[in-house]
């Protein structure tokens, strides 16, 4: 068996067992549920543009621009009693006088407002709260995904070598082949997670059309994460494994994994606390620990040049190597020492 065979091997062999997973299943099926919630709810809470009962014909046309459902009445009274009887949110009577049961009609009053005349410098069709959710939920997205499983890769490795399996597959199947399959397969399902999640939320936009402008600006900025998010996932995935096998046991986990926890927590938190169109912010989108975060945030709020996303997915590319480089290092390294800790530095120098 050759190398790839064997690594191929492994890979199908983590596939299956992850797919036969509840807790990996069930929490697919909530992140659907949330996204598809997300996009859809707020279409489904809002009950359609107010009524409005009009005496004054000469408000009809205002009200009807403002989106508002339209009723003329002959009369003060019967506009009224519409409104005691709920047919209608409000009323507009001469004067003009607005006339509400007993909550203040926001939307009518603003209709009626005159208001100065405003010049946006720089248009958008995004609403401004999608314009904040929507990075928070790329910057998300890869933070729980990269620490989840990577956490299940490094478990993993820790359950074999505290069970002593480790012994048994290293001799039928090359270390370097034992941990390009778990990568490989990791790698898989986290990136088919987020590629589902990513067509559940497009065609979720589609349909409700719940966010005009949201899926022409969202398009380009996904069609960019993924690549990010895949290579950033491969970087990560590898020493995952390597600070796995460090630990003799689960309980030392806490302790082997900490400076690859502060690989994922230190970029998440830096790009979530610095203004997206900053220096630092663009500085971090050419970090390698931080660009699967950062760029795509960046592309979505537009005006990136095309170089910049390349020249940072070049940059990714070059460190993922060699931390894949690290990563086989310490795992091969530290894998068969199933009765001690083996310190990082100790694994990295040990030839």
């Amino acid at each position: 068996m050759t190398t790839f065979e064997a690594a191929k091997l492994v890979a199908a062999r983590e596939l299956r067992v992850k797919l036969r997973d509840k807790a990996f299943l069930i929490g697919t099926g909530i992140f659907l549920v949330i996204v598809l919630a997300s996009i859809m709810l707020p279409s489904l809470l809002n009950g359609g543009p107010d009524k409005v009962a009009v005496v004054d014909s000469a408000s009809v046309s205002v009200l009807q621009e403002h989106g508002l459902e339209v009723q003329v009445v002959p009369d003060a009274a019967t506009a009224e009693q519409l409104v005691r009887d709920g047919e209608v949110d409000a009323a507009v009577l001469p004067g003009p006088e607005v006339v509400a049961k007993d909550d203040r009609p926001g939307d009518v009053v603003r209709a009626l407002s005159t208001e100065p005349p405003v010049r946006l410098l720089e248009t958008s069709e995004v609403d401004p709260v999608l314009k904040v959710m929507v990075p928070l939920a790329f910057a998300m997205l890869f933070f729980f995904t990269s620490f989840t499983f990577g956490m299940q890769i490094a478990q993993s490795v820790t359950e074999e070598k505290q069970t002593r399996i480790v012994e048994i597959l290293v001799s039928s199947v090359p270390v370097r082949a034992l941990l390009a399959g778990k990568v490989v397969a990791l790698t898989l399902l986290a990136f088919a997670q987020v590629a589902l999640l990513a067509v559940v939320a497009i065609v979720g936009m589609s349909v409700t059309d719940a966010a005009p402008g949201l899926l022409s600006a969202v398009l380009p900025a996904i069609g960019w994460f993924l690549p990010f998010f895949v290579v950033g996932f491969v970087m990560l995935a590898s020493l995952w494994a390597g600070v796995g096998a460090l630990a003799s046991r689960q309980e030392e986990l806490a302790s082997t994994t900490t400076p690859v926890q502060m690989l994922v927590l230190i970029p998440f938190f830096a790009v979530l606390s610095v203004p997206h169109d900053g220096v630092a912010m663009r500085v971090l989108s050419f970090v390698p620990f931080s660009s699967p975060l950062a760029m795509p945030i960046r592309l979505f709020d537009g005006g990136v040049p095309i170089w910049e996303p390349v020249v940072a997915l070049a940059l990714l590319v070059i460190t993922a190597l060699g931390m894949l480089a690290v990563g086989a290092r310490v795992y091969s390294a530290s894998l068969l020492k199933t009765q001690v800790k083996t310190s990082f530095l100790a694994a990295l120098r040990r030839s």
